[in-house]
């Protein structure tokens, strides 16, 4: 008849996927700790677990020898003959010491044991799982903010979002849903540690692939995302389809598609424009909402002057920048914006401005 200790072991295998044969192995190891500890014992010993009964058995090993130099060790010919003639030196000798109320001790070993491995292996599980989703977009609810740093929980563990993570101005509230992408996952002596970010550009492209089927099912393609966490993001898209409207896609109808984004990250501004080989027409198309009425491409410093009209630089250029950096870093292109006076005047400066106006 199984013990309720192997009843237990065979349990664990089935929920927690813990091999039977290494839960057997520790099992032993712990309790000739175990019998050390309580009984004194300085002699080499080995635990033995039956795998069909449950039952416990502890032996004295030593090693049959014709001259003794370690008695925890060894024991001489003489001796071992008293217990087995056959026996010659070299052969190992068994001896069951099992004390009677060593099944007590044995069975408060093997729990500790057990309860450890259970947190080993679920921290594996955590981890398995969350290091194959790192750049995946999570959902989760706070579970508290101390000294800056937001834990979310996120079913049987909890996330850490950094205060360098964390989007300037929005409030996070113990208890309220939250959506982040994780970054990184790193195996500690504590568990898995999972860090999820409100900042990353991935968080933006992750939330268009939930709001837009087209981005999901890959009929429109994000090429590339600049963004300010708080502000304002700009994403370029393209479609192999010449019928299909990327811009249009990720709007959806009335504009309900880019606004659940929006709403998600507080308000923050999304330009969607439309990816273009052409650094010309891509860089006019990042420069929205401003018009553009030339630019100039300078491959051999990666550089463009972009032109527009006078009413429109201060769109152009953003405040402080804004407009004109996030362009910038979403094409790739150093980029100088002038008004359509001050490049006439520059034109004039260098003598190019009948070249160019032909007046």
């Amino acid at each position: 008849m199984k013990t309720e200790l192997l009843l237990a072991l065979e349990q664990l295998e089935k929920e927690k996927g813990l091999s039977l044969d290494m839960l057997f192995d520790v099992i032993e190891d712990a309790m000739v700790k175990a019998y050390k500890n309580n009984f004194g014992a300085t002699h080499n010993v080995e635990v033995e677990l039956n795998r069909e009964t449950g039952e416990i058995s502890v032996y004295s090993v030593r090693i049959v020898v014709e001259e003794v130099i370690d008695d925890a060790t060894q024991i001489s010919l003489e001796e071992a003959k008293e217990v087995n003639p056959d026996f010659e030196p070299g052969d190992v000798l068994k001896e069951k010491v099992t004390p009677k109320d060593f099944g007590r001790i044995a069975a408060q070993s093997a729990k500790q044991v057990v309860v450890q491995k259970i947190r080993e292996a679920e921290r594996g599980v955590i981890y398995e799982e969350f290091s194959s989703r790192e750049s995946e977009i999570v959902n989760g609810v706070i579970h508290r903010v101390s000294k800056g740093i937001v834990y979310i929980t996120l079913g049987r563990t909890e996330a850490i979002m950094p205060t360098n993570e964390q989007i300037p101005d929005e409030s996070y509230i113990q208890g309220e849903r939250i959506k982040s992408v994780i970054t990184e996952v790193k195996n500690s002596t504590k568990g898995p540690q999972i860090y999820v970010s409100r900042t990353h550009p991935g968080l933006v492209k992750r939330l268009f692939e939930l709001e837009v089927p087209e981005i999901y099912d890959g009929e429109v393609e994000i090429k590339n995302i600049s963004r300010e966490p708080g502000s304002r993001t700009k994403i370029a898209v393209y479609a192999q389809n010449p019928d299909l409207d990327p811009v249009g896609a990720c709007v959806g109808p009335k504009g309900q598609r880019v606004q659940s984004i929006v709403d998600e990250l507080q308000g923050e501004k999304i330009d969607i424009i439309e990816w273009n080989e052409n650094p010309a027409i891509l860089i006019s198309n990042a420069l929205s909402p401003s018009k553009v009425m030339r630019v100039e491409v300078d491959a051999d410093d990666n550089s463009a002057l972009v032109v527009v009209p006078d009413y429109q630089l201060s769109l152009a250029i953003g405040k402080e920048g804004q407009n004109a950096r996030l362009a910038a870093k979403l094409t790739g292109w150093k980029i100088d914006i002038k008004s359509e006076t001050q490049y006439i005047d520059y034109l004039k400066e260098i003598g190019e401005y009948e070249e160019v106006y032909g007046d």
